[in-house]
């Protein structure tokens, strides 16, 4: 497995529009290293590749999807009585992100 190097980090950083810092880098790239380091750990049991994938961390997890049941919602001008302002059956509301 190939080793996560710094230039790395950068340039998976600046693809996702972060920008770190050298400090924040190394921070990285330990946090990195200690999931390699784990990993490995694992890939180190026997028949590892054998084992069937767990879909619960319990085994005797057991679960009942409850029925669809279709209800009466509130009807759309009833709701928009309470608004301050709307357009088109969609609620304004203040711009929060500039």
């Amino acid at each position: 497995m190939e080793k996560f190097t710094k230039e790395m980090v950068d340039d998976y950083a600046d693809k996702l529009l972060i920008g770190l810092t050298d400090e924040e880098n190394k921070m990285v790239l330990d946090e990195f290293n200690i999931i390699d380091a784990d990993i490995a750990k694992v890939m180190e049991i026997d028949n590892i590749e054998s084992v069937e994938p767990m879909t619960h961390t319990l085994d005797d997890f057991v679960y009942e999807l409850r029925e669809d049941v279709i209800e009466e919602s509130v009807d759309i001008d009833d709701l928009l009585a309470n608004c301050d302002d709307y357009i088109n059956d969609e609620v304004r509301v203040p711009k929060v992100v500039e």
